[in-house]
């Protein structure tokens, strides 16, 4: 009666939290602070609620099936003006595809490019990701009859796994590869030269790559490189019909613009697996609001909200550096919003910060499996998300400092 394979899946990371956590009371009086989600709490820009009020009346229609043409042209636009691309790389009609969210396009992208087989012996093909992992792309693995494989990313490879090291095997079954840059949670940032390697090996063992490029807005100093940037410096900057073979990037206004409720996201990427992916959306998916469309293509166009909100997230990071110090293996990210902490134990760290702090925070076995030393990559470490505003923040930090001690 149901699909077996879900019986592959594990229960979600914040199901197991409130397991973990909801029977324990909290002590009396204490507010609760929430560290455990990374849903951004800035303010929006007052222009989004000017646009959806403005275009309400594109509620009484269908919405068109891939975005609106002036929201695919400020992607485009944005693209090239964020990652130096040259004019004319993406052709917003065809290589632009329009999600309610990445976590939307991120699961259905291997239901375009994961085949039945795979590999020189036409096994179960493999879909590569890091671990720790974001829970999407094991979903995505699982439904689309791959086995998800896991590559470790500790502090001995700079927590980026080591895609290039696997086995030729291994590589040659491998139909997809998800990367996040910036890591979630570690905040580590690919270097242009890794990102460049993995599309050569994705072109030598003919897979493709997901760069989940969500957090790339969120950085400490320098701007992190992206999935088109590095095939475009593959391609000594010229446009050939191959330069975006085997990679397609996404992106999202949740992180970027603090808006993770008007569910407005894109990717981007090779010409043929766009194609694949607006044919497949168009049975299987909503189109964007028209008012949602709207404000999303405003936000692509203005700046200055998302160097307001990095600033924040920068002031952030200040006060963790001083209050933390040099505990709990503290390292400020290159890029993201999240604290990545050796706690030892971490589940009894959250635990003992909910009882005693009212700090809800995520173990990083949660979001990990044993695999390829995924109980190194993940036990230890408590993610904390630095979402909330500056001075809740700050007395979270301080909270768990008095708390955990060390």
């Amino acid at each position: 009666m149901l699909n077996p394979r879900l019986d592959l899946l594990t229960d979600y990371p914040f199901t197991r939290l409130r397991a973990l956590l909801d029977s324990e009371p909290l002590p009396e009086g204490m507010t609760p602070i929430n560290l455990s989600i990374g849903e951004p709490q800035h303010a929006m820009p007052d222009f989004v609620a000017e646009h959806l009020g403005r275009d309400l009346a594109g509620l009484s229609r269908y919405p068109t099936p891939n975005g609106t043409p002036d929201l695919r042209a400020a992607i485009a636009g944005w693209l090239q003006r964020r990652y130096r691309l040259p004019e004319g790389l993406i052709d917003p009609e065809r290589q632009v595809v329009a999600l309610n969210g990445t976590r939307e396009g991120l699961y259905m992208i291997s239901q375009v490019v994961v085949p039945e087989k795979k590999g020189p012996k036409g096994e179960r093909p493999l879909v590569l990701m890091p671990n720790p992992f974001y829970q999407t792309y094991v979903a995505a693995a699982v439904t689309a009859g791959a086995e998800p494989y896991f590559v470790a990313a500790t502090p001995e490879n700079g927590f980026l796994p080591d895609f290039a090291g696997l086995p030729p095997d291994i590589l040659a079954r491998t139909a997809l590869v998800y990367l996040c840059s910036p890591a979630n949670p570690q905040g580590t940032v690919a270097s242009i030269e890794y990102l460049a390697r993995l599309i050569e090996l994705a072109r030598e063992y003919d897979f493709v790559i997901a760069f989940d490029e969500c957090y790339s807005e969120i950085y400490d100093k320098v701007p992190p490189p992206g999935g088109l940037e590095a095939a475009m410096h593959l391609s000594g900057g010229k446009i050939t019909a191959d330069a975006l073979k085997n990679v397609i990037v996404f992106h999202s206004l949740s992180k970027r613009s603090s808006v993770p409720g008007l569910r407005s996201g894109f990717a981007a990427g090779d010409l043929t697996i766009c194609q694949a992916f607006i044919k497949l959306r168009n049975y299987g998916c909503a189109g964007l609001m028209m008012p949602v469309a709207a404000a999303s293509a405003a936000l692509w166009r203005d700046e200055a909200h998302v160097e307001a909100s990095r600033a924040l997230y920068r002031q952030k990071f200040d006060i963790a550096q001083n209050i933390i110090g040099n505990r709990f293996g503290f390292y400020r990210p290159a890029g993201g919003f999240y604290l990545w902490l050796d706690v030892g134990d971490s589940e009894a760290a959250a635990k003992k910060l909910w009882q005693e702090a009212g700090i809800r925070a995520l173990p990083g076995g949660y979001l990990t499996r044993p695999e390829n030393n995924g109980e190194k990559a993940g036990k230890p470490y408590l993610r904390l998300a630095l979402v909330a505003d500056v001075e809740t923040t700050k007395l979270a930090l301080q909270r768990f400092s008095n708390t955990l001690g060390r």
